[in-house]
Parts: C-alpha cells; sequence; structure tokens
C-alpha cells in the first residue's frame, strides 16, 4: 500500500497548513480508526483547538518543538513526547520552533 500524502490548508482552524502523510486508509481501518498520518507543521503553523467527540486522539512527537493546547492548559513538546486527548476534550498544537514539528496522529473510534 503506497501512503497518500496532502497539504491542509488552516487544519481545525490553525495557522497555515499541516503536510499529512496517511499511512493507512480508510479500507484498512474500517470502525476502528479515523487517522493514521505522519503529520509535518512547518515552523509558525499549528493544528487549531478542536473538540473530539466518540472519538480519542494521540500525537507522538518524533521531531521538533512546539506548544500543546490541552483543553485550555498549554505546555512545550518536543520529540519523544506523547499527548492523549480523549472523548469530549479538545487540543491543539502550534510549531513554535525553526525546524518542522513532525508527529505521528492516531485517531481512534469508541465503541
Amino acid at each position: 500500500m503506497e501512503a497518500k500524502t496532502v497539504i491542509v490548508e488552516n487544519l481545525a482552524g490553525g495557522a497555515g497548513h499541516a503536510i499529512m502523510k496517511h499511512l493507512i486508509g480508510p479500507e484498512q481501518m474500517k470502525t476502528s480508526a479515523r487517522l493514521y498520518a505522519q503529520v509535518t507543521l512547518e515552523p509558525g503553523c499549528e493544528i487549531g483547538v478542536h473538540r473530539h467527540l466518540n472519538e480519542s486522539e494521540t500525537y507522538y512527537i518524533l521531531a521538533g518543538t512546539g506548544v500543546y493546547d490541552d483543553d485550555g492548559v498549554k505546555r512545550e513538546v518536543k520529540a519523544g513526547d506523547i499527548t492523549f486527548t480523549g472523548h469530549g476534550h479538545s487540543h491543539g498544537l502550534l510549531n513554535t520552533g525553526t525546524e518542522n514539528l513532525v508527529l505521528m496522529a492516531l485517531i481512534l473510534l469508541e465503541k
């Protein structure tokens, strides 16, 4: 299977764009997941704050630095950090560094 890469402008209302490399598609995820992708945020780009309903999202930071917004509480993140946002909660991520912020994003659906 070949990964599909797309550029998403203003992801979740955030500034700039995100480069999303979808590693598996809906046909493989079926009813267990909605997204499994490598996401790259260039300096100054962000994933806007958004809420998850009936699903959770985990970020695993591979490279770079940024500020993660967890229900309004902000904290710095760097390579090796993991974030989790559950049902009913919100999050966002801003690249505050001078290099690309690269992460793995996984959205699991609740059953």
